[in-house]
Protein backbone atom coordinates (compact mmCIF):
# COMPACT_ATOMS: atom_id res chain seq x y z
CA UNK A 1 0.00 0.00 0.00
CA UNK A 2 1.59 3.48 -0.96
CA UNK A 3 1.81 6.06 1.13
CA UNK A 4 0.09 9.68 0.08
CA UNK A 5 -0.35 12.35 2.84
CA UNK A 6 -0.09 10.20 5.92
CA UNK A 7 -0.40 10.98 9.69
CA UNK A 8 2.27 9.13 11.14
CA UNK A 9 1.13 11.15 14.94
CA UNK A 10 -2.87 9.90 14.32
CA UNK A 11 -3.51 7.14 16.27
CA UNK A 12 -4.16 4.02 14.86
CA UNK A 13 -7.28 3.08 17.77
CA UNK A 14 -9.60 5.55 19.40
CA UNK A 15 -7.61 6.34 22.61
CA UNK A 16 -11.12 7.44 24.19
CA UNK A 17 -11.87 3.55 24.92
CA UNK A 18 -10.56 0.90 26.87
CA UNK A 19 -10.18 -1.26 24.13
CA UNK A 20 -8.53 1.22 21.65
CA UNK A 21 -6.22 2.10 24.50
CA UNK A 22 -5.27 -1.61 25.12
CA UNK A 23 -4.73 -2.06 21.43
CA UNK A 24 -2.52 0.62 21.05
CA UNK A 25 -0.17 -0.23 24.53
CA UNK A 26 -0.18 -3.59 23.56
CA UNK A 27 1.33 -2.80 20.17
CA UNK A 28 3.94 0.04 21.94
CA UNK A 29 4.66 -2.54 24.99
CA UNK A 30 5.52 -5.48 22.86
CA UNK A 31 8.80 -6.85 25.02
CA UNK A 32 10.01 -7.95 21.95
CA UNK A 33 11.15 -4.46 21.10
CA UNK A 34 13.17 -4.31 23.90
CA UNK A 35 15.31 -7.09 22.12
CA UNK A 36 16.60 -4.28 19.37
CA UNK A 37 19.67 -2.60 18.78
CA UNK A 38 19.89 1.04 18.85
CA UNK A 39 20.54 1.33 15.01
CA UNK A 40 16.95 -0.49 14.47
CA UNK A 41 15.19 2.40 16.82
CA UNK A 42 17.57 5.21 15.37
CA UNK A 43 16.36 4.07 11.91
CA UNK A 44 12.90 3.90 13.20
CA UNK A 45 12.71 7.52 13.80
CA UNK A 46 14.75 9.05 11.17
CA UNK A 47 11.82 7.38 9.41
CA UNK A 48 9.10 8.66 11.77
CA UNK A 49 10.66 12.36 11.62
CA UNK A 50 10.71 11.81 7.52
CA UNK A 51 7.36 11.18 7.62
CA UNK A 52 6.55 14.33 9.79
CA UNK A 53 8.51 16.71 8.05
CA UNK A 54 6.58 15.17 4.57
CA UNK A 55 9.11 13.47 2.91
CA UNK A 56 9.47 9.89 3.17
CA UNK A 57 11.52 7.77 1.11
CA UNK A 58 10.36 6.49 -1.91
CA UNK A 59 8.50 3.11 -1.87
CA UNK A 60 7.93 3.17 1.83
CA UNK A 61 5.04 1.10 2.45
CA UNK A 62 2.21 2.85 5.27
CA UNK A 63 3.17 -0.95 7.22
CA UNK A 64 6.48 0.18 7.23
CA UNK A 65 5.50 3.74 8.66
CA UNK A 66 3.09 1.57 11.21
CA UNK A 67 6.03 -0.17 12.41
CA UNK A 68 8.63 2.96 12.75
CA UNK A 69 6.02 4.37 14.95
CA UNK A 70 5.68 1.37 17.17
CA UNK A 71 9.43 1.14 17.58
CA UNK A 72 9.70 4.93 18.18
CA UNK A 73 6.65 4.85 20.42
CA UNK A 74 8.28 1.86 22.56
CA UNK A 75 11.93 3.69 23.09
CA UNK A 76 11.54 7.04 22.53
CA UNK A 77 10.04 9.49 25.23
CA UNK A 78 7.01 11.30 23.75
CA UNK A 79 8.12 15.16 25.48
CA UNK A 80 11.17 15.01 24.95
CA UNK A 81 11.97 12.70 21.64
CA UNK A 82 15.61 11.27 23.24
CA UNK A 83 16.08 7.36 23.31
CA UNK A 84 14.69 6.08 26.79
CA UNK A 85 16.96 3.82 28.40
CA UNK A 86 16.26 -0.03 28.07
CA UNK A 87 15.68 -0.88 31.41
CA UNK A 88 13.32 2.27 32.27
CA UNK A 89 11.10 1.48 29.10
CA UNK A 90 7.63 -0.32 29.16
CA UNK A 91 8.60 -2.45 26.69
CA UNK A 92 10.99 -4.35 29.37
CA UNK A 93 8.50 -4.49 32.08
CA UNK A 94 7.72 -7.74 31.19
CA UNK A 95 11.00 -9.19 31.07
CA UNK A 96 12.14 -7.08 33.66
CA UNK A 97 9.25 -7.37 35.88
CA UNK A 98 9.00 -10.89 35.66
CA UNK A 99 12.67 -12.02 36.95
CA UNK A 100 12.31 -9.46 39.65
CA UNK A 101 8.60 -10.04 40.99
CA UNK A 102 9.73 -13.74 40.73
CA UNK A 103 12.31 -13.66 42.63
CA UNK A 104 10.31 -11.50 45.25
CA UNK A 105 7.64 -14.56 45.24
CA UNK A 106 10.18 -17.27 45.45
CA UNK A 107 12.78 -15.44 48.49
CA UNK A 108 10.14 -14.15 50.76
CA UNK A 109 10.67 -16.47 53.70
CA UNK A 110 13.86 -14.88 55.17
CA UNK A 111 14.78 -11.05 55.95
CA UNK A 112 17.83 -11.12 54.23
CA UNK A 113 16.18 -12.51 50.92
CA UNK A 114 13.35 -9.50 51.16
CA UNK A 115 15.72 -6.83 51.92
CA UNK A 116 17.35 -7.65 49.09
CA UNK A 117 14.51 -8.59 46.61
CA UNK A 118 12.38 -5.48 47.63
CA UNK A 119 15.78 -3.12 47.28
CA UNK A 120 16.13 -4.53 43.94
CA UNK A 121 12.59 -4.18 42.98
CA UNK A 122 12.60 -0.71 44.09
CA UNK A 123 15.42 0.43 42.31
CA UNK A 124 13.97 -0.96 39.15
CA UNK A 125 11.33 1.26 39.82
CA UNK A 126 13.00 4.22 40.54
CA UNK A 127 14.48 4.07 36.98
CA UNK A 128 10.93 3.10 35.51
CA UNK A 129 9.41 6.31 36.97
CA UNK A 130 11.99 8.78 35.87
CA UNK A 131 12.14 7.43 32.80
CA UNK A 132 8.39 8.06 31.96
CA UNK A 133 7.84 10.58 34.05
CA UNK A 134 6.42 13.80 32.15
CA UNK A 135 9.76 14.95 30.74
CA UNK A 136 8.33 18.83 31.19
CA UNK A 137 9.21 18.88 34.94
CA UNK A 138 12.96 18.27 35.72
CA UNK A 139 13.97 16.96 38.99
CA UNK A 140 17.09 17.21 40.61
CA UNK A 141 19.54 14.64 41.57
CA UNK A 142 18.78 15.33 45.30
CA UNK A 143 15.29 15.39 44.77
CA UNK A 144 15.88 11.72 42.66
CA UNK A 145 18.30 10.20 45.53
CA UNK A 146 15.75 11.14 48.10
CA UNK A 147 12.69 9.46 46.23
CA UNK A 148 14.90 6.29 46.05
CA UNK A 149 15.72 6.60 49.76
CA UNK A 150 12.05 7.07 51.13
CA UNK A 151 10.66 4.23 48.38
CA UNK A 152 13.10 1.36 49.22
CA UNK A 153 12.78 2.58 52.68
CA UNK A 154 8.98 2.10 52.93
CA UNK A 155 9.30 -1.27 51.09
CA UNK A 156 11.80 -2.89 52.74
CA UNK A 157 9.86 -1.61 56.29
CA UNK A 158 6.38 -2.85 55.13
CA UNK A 159 7.95 -6.32 54.08
CA UNK A 160 9.78 -6.67 57.19
CA UNK A 161 7.63 -5.64 59.32
CA UNK A 162 4.61 -7.99 57.74
CA UNK A 163 7.45 -10.57 57.46
CA UNK A 164 7.98 -10.81 61.00
CA UNK A 165 4.11 -10.34 61.50
CA UNK A 166 3.19 -13.08 59.23
CA UNK A 167 5.62 -16.06 60.48
CA UNK A 168 2.76 -17.52 62.63
CA UNK A 169 0.04 -16.39 60.19
CA UNK A 170 -1.52 -19.22 57.57
CA UNK A 171 1.35 -19.24 54.55
CA UNK A 172 -0.27 -17.75 51.87
CA UNK A 173 -0.85 -14.22 53.86
CA UNK A 174 3.56 -14.45 53.91
CA UNK A 175 3.01 -14.90 50.27
CA UNK A 176 1.18 -12.16 49.97
CA UNK A 177 3.74 -9.60 51.89
CA UNK A 178 5.55 -8.77 48.40
CA UNK A 179 2.66 -7.16 46.90
CA UNK A 180 1.54 -5.35 50.28
CA UNK A 181 5.49 -4.22 50.00
CA UNK A 182 5.08 -3.15 46.04
CA UNK A 183 1.88 -1.71 46.27
CA UNK A 184 2.76 0.75 49.37
CA UNK A 185 6.04 1.05 47.78
CA UNK A 186 4.39 2.11 44.35
CA UNK A 187 2.26 5.17 46.62
CA UNK A 188 5.11 6.36 48.01
CA UNK A 189 8.11 6.24 44.79
CA UNK A 190 6.00 7.65 42.17
CA UNK A 191 5.11 10.62 44.10
CA UNK A 192 8.48 11.43 45.16
CA UNK A 193 10.26 10.69 41.72
CA UNK A 194 7.48 12.88 40.02
CA UNK A 195 7.36 15.55 43.28
CA UNK A 196 8.39 18.40 40.95
CA UNK A 197 4.97 18.32 38.87
CA UNK A 198 3.54 18.17 42.81
CA UNK A 199 5.15 21.49 43.60
CA UNK A 200 5.03 23.38 40.80
CA UNK A 201 2.30 22.21 38.50
CA UNK A 202 2.41 19.98 35.13
CA UNK A 203 2.38 21.64 31.72
CA UNK A 204 -1.28 21.66 30.21
CA UNK A 205 -2.40 22.62 26.96
CA UNK A 206 -5.55 23.16 25.03
CA UNK A 207 -6.82 20.55 22.33
CA UNK A 208 -4.22 22.28 19.53
CA UNK A 209 -0.99 21.77 21.89
CA UNK A 210 -1.37 25.40 22.89
CA UNK A 211 0.10 25.77 26.69
CA UNK A 212 -2.01 27.24 28.61
CA UNK A 213 0.21 27.55 32.33
CA UNK A 214 1.32 24.65 34.72
CA UNK A 215 -1.34 23.00 37.44
CA UNK A 216 -0.62 20.98 40.56
CA UNK A 217 -3.95 19.72 40.43
CA UNK A 218 -3.85 18.31 36.89
CA UNK A 219 -0.63 16.53 38.48
CA UNK A 220 -2.25 15.17 41.25
CA UNK A 221 -5.08 13.46 38.99
CA UNK A 222 -1.94 12.52 36.49
CA UNK A 223 -0.02 10.61 39.29
CA UNK A 224 -3.01 9.10 40.98
CA UNK A 225 -4.13 7.28 37.72
CA UNK A 226 -0.13 5.93 37.28
CA UNK A 227 -0.26 5.04 40.60
CA UNK A 228 -3.31 2.69 40.39
CA UNK A 229 -2.04 1.59 37.05
CA UNK A 230 1.38 0.30 38.30
CA UNK A 231 -0.66 -1.40 41.63
CA UNK A 232 -2.76 -2.87 39.15
CA UNK A 233 -0.51 -4.05 36.71
CA UNK A 234 1.59 -5.99 39.70
CA UNK A 235 -1.51 -7.68 41.59
CA UNK A 236 -2.36 -9.90 39.63
CA UNK A 237 0.35 -11.95 38.99
CA UNK A 238 1.51 -11.00 42.93
CA UNK A 239 -1.90 -12.47 44.41
CA UNK A 240 -3.14 -15.00 42.13
CA UNK A 241 0.03 -16.28 41.25
CA UNK A 242 0.67 -17.59 45.40
CA UNK A 243 -2.03 -19.00 45.53
CA UNK A 244 -1.73 -21.44 42.69
CA UNK A 245 1.83 -22.21 43.93
CA UNK A 246 0.56 -23.21 47.46
CA UNK A 247 -1.71 -25.84 45.91
CA UNK A 248 1.02 -26.96 43.19
CA UNK A 249 3.50 -27.62 46.07
CA UNK A 250 1.12 -29.60 47.47
CA UNK A 251 2.12 -32.34 44.23
CA UNK A 252 4.58 -34.88 45.26
CA UNK A 253 6.35 -34.24 41.90
CA UNK A 254 6.50 -30.54 42.70
CA UNK A 255 7.77 -31.78 46.24
CA UNK A 256 10.65 -33.56 43.93
CA UNK A 257 11.44 -30.85 41.81
CA UNK A 258 12.03 -27.68 44.67
CA UNK A 259 14.61 -26.16 42.29
CA UNK A 260 12.57 -25.71 39.34
CA UNK A 261 9.88 -23.85 41.61
CA UNK A 262 12.02 -20.31 40.76
CA UNK A 263 11.97 -20.07 37.42
CA UNK A 264 8.41 -21.87 37.04
CA UNK A 265 7.08 -18.69 39.21
CA UNK A 266 8.86 -15.95 36.76
CA UNK A 267 8.10 -17.47 33.90
CA UNK A 268 4.19 -17.89 35.17
CA UNK A 269 4.73 -13.76 36.21
CA UNK A 270 6.04 -13.55 33.23
CA UNK A 271 2.35 -14.80 31.37
CA UNK A 272 0.28 -12.71 33.76
CA UNK A 273 2.73 -9.47 32.92
CA UNK A 274 2.24 -9.69 28.67
CA UNK A 275 -1.62 -9.17 29.25
CA UNK A 276 -1.57 -7.01 32.29
CA UNK A 277 0.95 -4.33 31.11
CA UNK A 278 -0.85 -3.25 28.34
CA UNK A 279 -4.29 -3.69 30.38
CA UNK A 280 -2.48 -1.56 33.39
CA UNK A 281 -1.50 1.27 30.93
CA UNK A 282 -5.13 1.10 29.20
CA UNK A 283 -6.83 1.82 32.41
CA UNK A 284 -6.64 5.47 31.87
CA UNK A 285 -5.71 7.79 28.54
CA UNK A 286 -2.00 8.89 28.70
CA UNK A 287 -3.42 12.27 27.22
CA UNK A 288 -5.30 13.45 30.16
CA UNK A 289 -7.83 15.76 30.51
CA UNK A 290 -9.59 17.89 33.13
CA UNK A 291 -12.15 20.36 33.29
CA UNK A 292 -11.00 24.34 33.28
CA UNK A 293 -13.40 24.80 36.34
CA UNK A 294 -11.67 22.34 38.33
CA UNK A 295 -7.98 23.89 38.18
CA UNK A 296 -6.63 26.16 40.15
CA UNK A 297 -8.36 29.50 40.73
CA UNK A 298 -5.35 31.59 39.13
CA UNK A 299 -4.99 29.52 36.26
CA UNK A 300 -8.60 28.92 35.67
CA UNK A 301 -9.26 33.21 35.58
CA UNK A 302 -5.97 33.13 33.59
CA UNK A 303 -7.56 30.97 30.77
CA UNK A 304 -10.77 32.21 31.09
CA UNK A 305 -9.78 35.49 30.48
CA UNK A 306 -7.63 35.07 27.61
CA UNK A 307 -9.91 32.72 25.90
CA UNK A 308 -13.52 33.99 26.97
CA UNK A 309 -14.83 30.60 27.52
CA UNK A 310 -14.07 28.77 24.53
CA UNK A 311 -11.59 26.74 26.12
CA UNK A 312 -13.27 23.94 28.71
CA UNK A 313 -10.94 21.49 28.99
CA UNK A 314 -7.19 21.07 28.78
CA UNK A 315 -4.97 18.28 28.21
CA UNK A 316 -1.75 17.02 29.57
CA UNK A 317 0.90 14.00 29.37
CA UNK A 318 0.17 12.07 32.14
CA UNK A 319 3.32 9.81 31.96
CA UNK A 320 2.95 5.96 32.62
Amino acid sequence: MAVNGFDIDAHRWDQSTFIGRLKHFANITDWRTALLPDSRLDEAKALVDSCRAGSVPPGTTVEQLHYAKKLYDSAFHPDTGERMNLIGRMSFQVPGGMAITGGMLQFYRTVPAVVFWQWVNQSFNALVNYTNRNAASPITTNQIGVAYLTATSTALATAVGLNLYTKKAPPLLARWVPFAAVASANCVNIPMMRQQELLNGIAVTDENGNKLGHSKKAAVKGITQVVISRVTMAAPGMIILPIIMQRLEKYKFMQRITFLHGPLQVMMVGGFLVFMVPAACSLFPQQCSMAVSKLEPELRESILSRYRGTVQYVYFNKGL
